[in-house]
């Protein structure tokens, strides 16, 4: 089996992309509206939205990045991966209830739709709209980007082709992704997040179970030879500081209230009753995942520490070399099929909400677009964004560390304030929710553009969502609310 290891991996993400494919044509038979393209008719299953609100949750960053922090920081990395499942669950508290509501109420197809009709307001919808298209356009080009190297890395190592080159691997992959997410818009999505999901927590059980036996002593000879190095790395904070690790909890838990690759995935169910079933599905599924980043971490350090591995080139490649040295050809090719599911999974979310905001939410915010949108523009829109983020990937790469680095702060800070608070406090102004979401914006890529860094490790977008908190609450007691609509006013009352 050993010598076709990389013709089998392959032939895994094959069979993974085809059933992609496939999902897309099912698909196609269901969308026949804007309705069904941006939101699915609103009518999805318990199972259906809670593994698509996980598998949203999960990216590229869980299964590369994720053991890769593990193996350089120790437990510091713990304050933001388990941070985010938590704020998984608070999002669906603060926010889950009223947007679902709001989307009965007023047919609403986006994030942006709600936040207007909250604060009857346009220039909102707008300043909300350009927050997500410019997040979406910076975190689509990463996740595009990390899955074609891995495509070329795999193709050049199976021997199959001398050379692959990267546009190749771009092309391949951006048309899986934009063929299944152009014919069935987010009902392919949700329906490939399930896949994808399931295909995570299996790749994430097996590897927990193959790390653990890779060393003798499992995770007590880990910590072990890892403590004897340097015992801090296992402290409760690692090798970070403490303020580093707060404002990572804090930045994790509290943002993934303003993620609306996530968030919007509660205007999709049928019933406002099943987000009590949705909530803990979704957390166990996630937590199940995040156990494939933290042995994998371990188990390489410490192999490093004992003189049974090689210094990695960079902590990045602690997943690869894992995969490569230790798991056996069939389970390296489900792990990286969970890496492309990862990827994939929050990769036609932004697709999807980013065509919402170019097509649905900017033109209207501008008066020009009250007509029912049509389902060909969201489609040609998602081509476009794919496009331009394929571009933006494969060229721009100082933009793409701008945007994607901190496209979880950016998106926090913008909308944490306008939707986990907002829909829950009826004193909150219109003039408040511009305000935090142009402050976030600047702070954010500034702190970015200017290599800015911050006293103590505090991570930029905790600064920027801290600011953008108090300016919301600042603005909103100095300004004058506009009166809520009667049937607003009545879900805020809920």
């Amino acid at each position: 089996m050993e010598p076709y290891r990389y013709t089998i991996i392959l032939g895994c993400i094959g069979v993974y992309m085809l059933l992609c494919v496939g999902v897309g044509i099912w698909a196609l038979r269901r969308t026949k509206s804007a309705k069904d393209f941006f939101v699915a008719g609103r009518r999805l299953g318990i199972l259906v939205t809670s593994i698509a609100i996980f598998s949203s949750l999960i990216s590229g960053f869980t299964f590369v990045g994720g053991p890769g922090l593990v193996y350089r920081m120790g437990m510091s990395s713990m304050w933001m991966l388990y941070a985010g499942i938590i704020g998984g669950c608070l999002s669906a508290v603060l926010v889950g209830k009223r947007l679902r509501l709001f989307a009965e109420l007023r047919e609403t197809l986006s994030l942006p739709d709600a936040v207007a009709a909250r604060y009857n307001s346009e220039t909102t919808r707008f300043l909300t709209a350009v927050a997500i298209l410019l997040g979406v356009v910076g975190y689509l080009a990463v996740q595009i980007l990390a899955m074609s190297l891995v495509l070329q890395s795999l193709l050049q190592r199976s021997e199959l082709v001398a050379a692959v080159p990267l546009e190749i691997c771009v092309l391949a992959a951006c048309a899986v992704l934009v063929f299944y997410c152009t014919t069935g818009g987010i009902i392919a999505s949700v329906y490939t997040d399930l896949v994808q999901g399931l295909v995570m927590v299996v790749a994430a059980a097996l590897v927990y179970f193959t790390a653990r036996a890779s060393l003798g002593g499992g995770f007590t000879a880990m910590t072990d030879a890892i403590m004897s190095d340097d015992r801090e790395t296992m402290g409760p904070w690692g090798s970070a500081s403490m303020l580093c690790g707060l404002s990572w909890l804090f930045l994790f838990m509290v943002g993934a209230c303003g993620q609306p690759h996530v968030i919007t995935k509660h205007m999709m169910f049928r019933r406002v009753g099943d987000l009590k079933w949705i909530i803990p599905i979704s957390i166990v599924a996630g937590m199940i995942t995040v156990l494939l980043t933290v042995p994998i971490g371990m188990l390489m350090r410490a192999l490093v520490l004992t003189g049974a591995q090689p210094e990695l080139a960079s902590p990045d490649a602690a997943a690869p070399v894992f995969l490569q040295a230790f798991a056996n050809p069939v389970l390296a090719g489900v792990v990286l099929a969970g890496l492309f599911a990862a990827i994939m999974s929050s990769a036609d979310s932004f697709l999807n909400i980013g065509a919402a905001a170019l097509v649905h939410d900017i033109p209207r915010a501008f008066g020009a677009g009250k007509a029912a949108t049509k389902l060909r523009n969201a489609r040609l829109a998602t081509v476009a964004i794919a496009i331009t983020a394929a571009l933006v990937g494969l060229y721009w790469g100082d933009l793409v560390a701008l945007l994607g680095a901190f496209g979880w702060g950016t998106f926090a800070a913008a909308l944490v304030p306008v939707v986990a608070i907002g829909f829950n406090w009826k004193r909150a102004t219109a003039a408040a929710a511009n305000t935090a979401i142009i402050f976030s914006l600047v702070v954010n890529f500034g702190i970015k553009l200017f290599s800015i860094e911050l006293p103590g490790g505090i991570d930029g977008g905790a600064l920027a969502l801290t600011g953008s908190l108090a300016l919301f609450f600042v603005v909103s007691m100095l300004s004058k609310p506009r009166p809520l609509d009667a049937d607003i006013d009545a879900v805020m009352d809920l």
